[in-house]
């Protein structure tokens, strides 16, 4: 019965929302991050939702002269 669980949970936390992986995260620019996004980083998707953030760097805006 015990494995059961196991399996359960395991299932339920892989389906959950719209979590794409590390592989997703690193292959659009990201990198996962525990908690929250640094200084100078913004929120693009999740690792792992809802605890691992995939966060992205701001990237400068252009200067027209």
């Amino acid at each position: 019965m015990g494995i059961l669980w196991f399996i359960f949970i395991f299932i339920s936390l892989t389906g959950h929302g719209d979590a794409h992986g590390p592989d997703i995260c690193n292959h659009a620019g990201g990198l996962c991050r525990v908690g929250n996004c640094i200084s100078g980083e913004y929120l693009t998707s999740y690792c792992f939702e809802p605890i691992i953030l995939c966060c992205r760097f701001v990237l400068p805006t252009a200067k027209k002269n």
